[in-house]
């Protein structure tokens, strides 16, 4: 047991070097799915990976991942969280970003780290979760949920080229990203941009949606 957590802690090494992605930091983090196959190349079908779901209220995900040999022994564990419709991808599909955030801290509980204990994603996630969780409550109380930045104004007199300019303008800040939450950043400073044009012009408003999550799915992948 003990070599084989070697080996593949060898294996995730040198995957960290020809599949890793650069963070914040220069830091290179290798992605679940890289982790996973190195996972199976050593243990094979030995030990099984299984996901417990502890919440899902509508508001949050959180989810409970181990791993166990086929007698039930439990040599590694891990919990993620998630806020619905944070950001796109949680939007779609928060309950498989949350399980795979799950599983790559029990693989880094056995020493599979790829980088960080806490896996980049989840990490990258805390401001997301922490401006949910402030939008939240600004919903409950009595005062609106700010508009966008100043800059961007909420008139109905965008017309196509001002909208395909800003569309340019978004594009040229998501390509200098270099984490999740740069991303999530962007997108919620032009949220109340996004709400205005869906009402206005839907088939566009996809556009730009679906901009944002190409780029964003650039740093879920994986993880």
């Amino acid at each position: 047991m003990v070599a084989d957590l070697k080996e593949a802690m060898a294996k995730v090494a040198e995957l960290n070097k020809s599949h890793g992605v650069k963070q914040r930091g220069g830091k290179m983090y290798t992605q679940v799915v890289h982790r996973m196959e190195a996972f199976r190349q050593v243990f094979g079908t030995d030990f099984g990976v299984d996901t417990t779901i502890l919440v899902d209220d509508g508001n949050k995900v959180v989810i409970k991942a181990i791993i166990a040999n086929t007698d039930g022994m439990v040599i590694g564990s891990g919990m993620a969280e998630e806020i619905r419709g944070q950001g796109l991808v949680n939007t779609t599909s928060a309950l498989e970003n949350c399980e795979s955030s799950a599983i790559g801290r029990a693989l880094s509980s056995l020493g599979l780290s790829g980088g960080e204990y806490a896996s980049a994603n989840e990490m990258e996630a805390v401001p997301r979760k922490a401006e949910a969780i402030k939008e939240a409550k600004e919903k409950e109380g009595t005062k609106p949920v700010k508009a966008m930045a100043e800059e961007i104004k909420q008139t109905d007199d965008f017309d196509a080229a001002k909208d395909k300019r800003l569309y340019v303008e978004i594009r040229t800040k998501l390509e200098a990203c270099v984490s999740v939450s740069d991303v999530n950043a962007i997108y919620i400073k032009n949220k109340a941009f996004l709400e205005l044009l869906t009402k206005r012009d839907p088939k566009r408003a996809k556009h730009f949606k679906e901009m944002f999550l190409n780029y964003e799915s650039k740093f879920y992948k994986g993880n």
